[in-house]
Parts: C-alpha cells; structure tokens; sequence
C-alpha cells in the first residue's frame, strides 16, 4: 500500500524554498471513502505550489489520484498557509 504522506510530501518537497516549514497532514473525512490531505508551507510556497490560475495545484492532485488508485479512495489536496 501507497504511502499517500509520503507521497505528497515527495511531489512538494523539490517545489518549495523553506523545506523545513512544509509539512502534509491527513485529515478525517466525513465520507468514509475520501482521504483528505493537507499542505501546509509558507504563503509564498504555498503560492508556487498552486500556481497560476491553480495548474501546479490541478497537477499535484492529478498525481496523487493515480497514486492512491489502488486505496480505492477519493483523493482531496488542500494547501495552506501558516
């Protein structure tokens, strides 16, 4: 089984400057079939990793839901901010 964390933090990791301040968090869900993944990093990282008109975000989510394929599992990417 994928390590969706891992995973993420793999994608994220070489797009930031501040490596230390990123961190991914999985949160419960109300829909028990739906993994929710939080981002977070600084603004101006969590800026970059959104990307114009959100494509680096669209990307990173498309990734990640041929990632976790095998989960079975409705992947969500939230990117925040400290």
């Amino acid at each position: 089984m994928v390590d969706l964390e891992k995973t993420l933090m793999d994608l994220c990791l070489p797009l930031v400057d501040d490596a230390n301040a990123l961190s991914v968090k999985t949160m419960t869900s109300t829909n028990e079939n739906e993994v929710l993944l939080y981002v977070y990093a600084n603004s101006e990282d969590v800026a970059r990793l959104i990307g114009r008109k959100g494509m680096m975000a669209t990307s990173i989510r498309q990734m990640m839901s041929i990632a976790a394929r095998d989960t079975k599992k409705r992947i969500s990417v939230k990117f925040e901010a400290y």
